[in-house]
């Protein structure tokens, strides 16, 4: 199963190699969006992760994590194709569909085709160690992309999603030659959904604090991920160098993710749930009080709290979780992420069109941090009680 792992990596490069992604919410300006639209745009995309995303996890379980893999890169490519002929906010609806479906078909079941990967094998305890270097090098990617599809935006904005086409295609190549893992089988009789859910939230409370606390940083990093760009700007900075900084940030959560082993032997798990749980609010109310350029420190500190963040609550997930729900329980975590993105987007794009970025940003820190309270505070001991460094 070493060739899944490769394959994976592979899968992940082309994913993240977004050379659209450092200019996309300038694009969409140059096309005549307001960010109103911008976030409805990204609503859109998540509603279609949130209604496609367990029914796809399932998919995966029950019909096989390979054909699951070439679905999603296969709408991948035809959606960046779709936004690459669009010039109005209505032809970029079905891009948005497609690349939501594509998101929805890879999400969990990479995560889920890794574990079961190394578990075929009895490696299941280097999970992470593979994590978060596969998180690491799609952020490595990403970098890359930045660097390049700033230079090439200074062309020309649609050109780099021109040139996206092929990268995501190459995506499609990999997944052909994925080799299903075997999975152990356990009690879920015929995959019943309504079986999975309740075992989700209700039965397993460690699982469902884990999915919860996971669910809500993620809605925390992919709201930052689309605000990045509106900040440059409100720090005055020259398109030129959004592609710079897009590299250094995404490096960052690169080294972060890849050398967390090594942070882990000096930081126990307490400690670093801690930072997590209350790093991303409070970074977001530190970055609402100043437009100096300075503040870019405190951007980057986010962004390594994500690289932590990524794999180390992905693995918890994991720990909590059979190999035959897998795929499904990890897509109940994107489906919670893309649901409340969903909501709260374009109302954060309103609030930031209405009054300021600033008042968006402390608006999103608020929210993020009631979220967590109210939902998944008892992790920070629960998580802690129950493992050993052993497990990580």
């Amino acid at each position: 199963m070493q060739r899944n792992i490769y394959l994976l990596y592979g899968i992940k490069f082309s994913k993240w190699l977004m050379l659209y992604m450092p200019v996309i919410v300038v694009f969409f300006q140059q096309n005549g969006l307001s960010l109103t639209q911008i976030m409805i745009i990204q609503a859109v995309y998540s509603s279609i992760i949130a209604i496609t995303e367990v029914p796809s996890g399932y998919f995966s379980d029950k019909i096989g994590r390979k054909v699951s893999l070439i679905l999603g890169t296969l709408f991948g490519a035809f959606g960046i194709t779709v936004y690459a002929v669009s010039t109005n906010f209505t032809e970029f609806f079905p891009g948005s569909i497609l690349l939501g479906l594509s998101q929805s078909f890879i999400s969990g079941t990479d995560t889920a085709l890794l574990y079961d990967s190394l578990k075929s094998e009895g490696k299941e305890n280097e999970f992470m160690k593979h994590e978060g270097r596969m998180v690491g090098f799609g952020n490595f990617a990403e970098a890359i992309a930045f660097i390049i599809g700033g230079f090439i935006a200074a062309y020309s904005l649609r050109t780099t999603l021109w040139l996206q086409i092929p990268i995501y295609f190459l995506g499609v190549v990999f997944a052909l030659f994925i080799r299903e893992p075997k999975t152990e089988s356990i009690h879920f009789k015929g995959f019943n959904l309504k079986e999975i859910f309740k075992h989700t939230f209700r039965d397993n409370k460690m699982l469902k604090q884990a999915v919860w606390f996971s669910s809500i940083i993620g809605v925390g990093t992919l709201t930052m991920a689309w605000f990045i760009q509106p900040y440059y700007l409100w720090l005055d900075i020259p398109i030129i160098y959004f592609g710079i900084l897009g590299a250094a940030l995404n490096l960052t959560v690169a080294f972060f993710s890849f050398y967390l082993n090594r942070i882990y032997s000096f930081m126990d798990e307490k400690s670093l749930l801690a930072i997590i749980f209350f790093g991303i609010p409070v970074l977001y109310f530190i970055l609402s009080l100043s437009a100096q350029k300075f503040m870019l420190v405190f951007v980057f500190i986010f962004y390594a709290i994500r690289g932590i963040a990524t794999p180390l609550l992905r693995n918890e997930i994991n720990r909590f979780t059979s190999s035959e729900i897998r795929a499904t329980v990890m897509s109940i975590r994107s489906l919670l992420i893309r649901i409340l993105f969903a909501v709260l987007s374009p109302f954060l794009g309103y609030i930031s069109d209405k009054y300021s970025l600033a008042t968006a940003f402390m608006l999103s820190g608020i929210l993020i941090l009631i979220m967590l309270l109210l939902g998944s505070f008892s992790i920070l001991t629960m998580l802690y009680s129950s493992s050993n460094k052993n497990s990580l």
